[in-house]
């Protein structure tokens, strides 16, 4: 649907998910109370497990704790199937008549599960995998989410002759799914069982990540991916050495921005169609012109433009697949220019006059070589380790560990040579735009000569490190000054690290909590537009993240919110207590008068702060202000769009109109150093 100039009109954007179609109220209501009695059910299996633990001699109770503890680990395979009709019922994502019976389908596996979770609780039971060797198998179920407690569904193909308990590790495929506007959790589920996608390769788990809707598998998608292999990895025998990425259309973009962000991962990568970077497909795709993007969003492109991290599939094979006659070829043409500038010849397979589908000749093509690729993987150390970034977010590739750059969003390299062949064994690395850098062998890595001290040669210092471990581990820590190289001393100085980089989107990508203030002020600009950005920013990621929202008031806030979580603060010094005593610390000032920003002011009472900071009271988390995560309901159009609008700061005039683009009129923007300090600006004029 969004192909076109129609997808391109600020002011009449079409709903994302589109609404459903209407069901009859005692019917959502049938299926509501079915919902609840499922969660009564096992609300009540839980407490009677725990009243047995409690009960009988020492090791009665020791036995009847461990199958609580297990129980409690299959919530998730459970409590997915009624969350998944819920989100269906609340978001009017009933899209077919049938919906409904595949909803009642689903809750029905739910109750099943539960039954079988009463009689034995392992995850091969509750999930009905075979006990004896047998054909293929569809697995669906969920997994509990770090960023928001949510239970995210997954599908998985068993592979023929897999039985439960079978420990041979497996080859294991992720493929990401295409674009689905009327993708639900009940749609998701209900196919998973239905279809094993493209590929099924002999001996081989394909794992299927729903990707939190429509998103091209960026910012919480991406984490859902992660999150999605971590689970099935801890349930199913995964050959880590034998990880591929795959998928076609938006899954393709999804491919080509995980393969290049987290190449070590995968032992080849396999994108086809979707897109490859913003600005020229958006132009080619859409007839779209970003002419005149703000140069902070410009920089942004950077996140999930893959040619700026295309270096990187030097350490993972790649097979890209595109039709001849697909518009969205273009995807892999720019890569495969941007490529041959790096000295990579892309293996590039075009299906003879082909549209947006994979050719069946194609396909038998690209199994092989993912077939041969996958038989020559290994698990062994490389020698030579390249890494290019453009933030810390993507800081390790193998044994390289970027902890700190120059500058955000310029290109970052390193290169590194292990010699441990020698008597006393050397590590060669050249870098560019880095100044923290370590290098991490786990325990067995260390496969160079025993003992031994070896020579960091870098940028032309040499360091002697410290000595290889027993258990074969080895790290080391440097920083770059203006001496030089040197081993890094411990320092307790605030900058941009890995995870703590920033802007504004990085604070979603991990565990936080929205808090609110305890009294909301509708009265004035600034209060009217906080408490609409609050509930925008929790509807929001509801509908497009398909997340749980965790919000409590300022006044509820406890040392373990800010232990546990970014917090996501909305309101001002005046409304919200947690704004107060955060901003004192932070290098900014927002009063009555208006907003200032290191040197540069904005007077006017009419002025918000929006901005990401390492939190005062606990600097291993953020704290954000009066912003969800930053593209809105035109972004979700396409894509491609779905980049970050806003960087570390801006100041909002909040008397100017929220649009489906933006949150009003933004008067500044920028990034903070790389010490979370305003950058140098001439001071501005106060607006009148």
């Amino acid at each position: 649907m969004a192909d076109g100039p129609a997808d391109n009109q600020t002011e009449s954007v079409r709903p994302i998910p589109p609404p459903g179609i209407e069901i009859e109220s005692s019917e959502l209501q049938s299926l509501t109370d079915a919902c609840q009695q499922l969660r009564d059910r096992w609300t009540d299996v839980l407490a009677q497990a725990a009243k047995a633990a409690k009960q009988g001699n020492k090791w009665q109770q020791q036995q009847s704790q461990q199958r609580l503890a297990d129980l409690r680990s299959l919530e998730c395979e459970i409590l997915v199937f009624p969350r998944a009709v819920e989100m269906a019922i609340e978001l009017n994502q009933f899209y077919r008549e049938q919906d409904a019976q595949s909803a009642r389908e689903l809750l029905t596996l739910a109750q099943q599960r539960i039954d079988r979770a009463v009689d034995e609780a392992s995850w091969q039971t509750v999930v009905g995998l075979s006990t004896e060797t047998g054909p293929q198998q569809l697995l669906v179920g969920g997994f509990r989410s770090e960023l928001d407690g949510s239970y995210q569904p997954y599908a998985v193909v068993i592979p023929a002759g897999y039985a439960a308990h079978d420990a041979r590790p497996r080859r294991l495929d992720l493929w990401f799914h295409g674009r689905g506007e009327k993708l639900s959790e009940l749609a998701f589920l209900t196919n998973g069982q239905r279809s094993a996608g493209q590929y099924t390769p002999a001996d081989t788990l394909v794992l299927h990540p729903y990707g939190r809707y429509s998103n091209a598998f960026k910012f919480a998608g991406e984490i859902d991916v992660m999150e999605a292999l971590e689970y099935v990895s801890s349930r199913l025998p995964v050959d880590d050495s034998r990880i591929s990425a795959r998928g076609f259309s938006m899954g393709g973009a999804a491919c080509w921005q995980i393969a290049t962000h987290y190449s070590d991962r995968f032992f080849a990568a396999n994108p086809g169609a979707g897109f490859s970077e913003t600005p020229l497909f958006l132009k080619s795709f859409q007839g779209e012109d970003l002419s005149g993007t703000p140069d902070y969003q410009v920089k942004l492109w950077r996140w999930y433009d893959n040619p700026f991290w295309a270096r990187n599939l030097i350490n993972c094979p790649t097979v890209a697949y595109s039709g001849e006659i697909d518009r969205q070829k273009q995807a892999a043409d720019v890569m495969q220019s941007v490529l041959a500038d790096e000295g990579i010849a892309l293996r590039h397979v075009i299906g003879p006059q082909t549209g947006h589908k994979i050719h069946a000749d194609s396909k038998v093509e690209i199994e092989a070589r993912m077939a041969a690729l996958a038989a020559n993987a290994a698990a062994q150390v490389p020698l030579r380790v390249e890494l290019t970034t453009q933030m810390l977010r993507y800081h390790r590739m193998h044994w390289l560990d970027v902890q700190g750059l120059d500058q955000h969003w310029e290109t970052a390299s390193v290169v590194g040579q292990l010699n441990w062949d020698q008597a006393q064994p050397r590590i060669a690395v050249r870098t560019g735009n880095v100044n923290h850098l370590n290098l991490r062998f786990e325990a067995g890595q260390w496969l160079g000569n025993y003992p031994s001290q070896p020579i960091i040669e870098i940028d032309g210092d040499q360091v002697a490190g410290p000595t290889v471990h027993s258990d074969r581990s080895y790290e080391i820590q440097l920083v770059k000054s203006s001496r030089g190289w040197a081993i890094a001393e411990a320092s307790d100085a605030i900058r941009k690290r890995p995870g703590l980089q920033g802007p504004i989107d990085d604070a979603f990508m991990s565990s936080f909590v929205f808090v609110l203030p305890d009294e909301a002020d509708t009265s004035s600009a600034v209060g009217k537009w906080v408490q609409h950005e609050a509930e925008h920013a929790q509807v929001h990621w509801r509908k497009h993240y398909r997340g749980d929202v965790r919000a409590i008031k300022a006044s509820e806030l406890t040392p373990q919110h800010v232990a546990d979580h970014h917090l996501i603060l909305f309101g001002t010094p005046e409304t919200n207590t947690v704004i107060k005593d955060v901003i004192g610390k932070l290098p900014v000032r927002w009063d009555a008068d208006g907003v200032q920003v290191g040197k540069q002011a904005f007077a006017g009472a009419d002025n918000a702060l929006v901005l990401i900071s390492p939190n005062p009271a606990n600097p291993e988390r953020y704290v954000v202000f009066n912003s969800g995560f930053t593209f809105r309901e035109y972004d979700y159009l396409n894509n491609a769009r779905q980049t970050p609008k806003l960087p570390d700061w801006a100041v909002i005039d909040t008397t100017q109109p929220i649009t489906s683009r933006g949150p009003s009129g933004v008067l500044k923007a920028d990034f903070f150093d790389e010490a979370w300090q305003p950058r140098s600006f001439i001071p501005s004029l106060p607006r009148q």
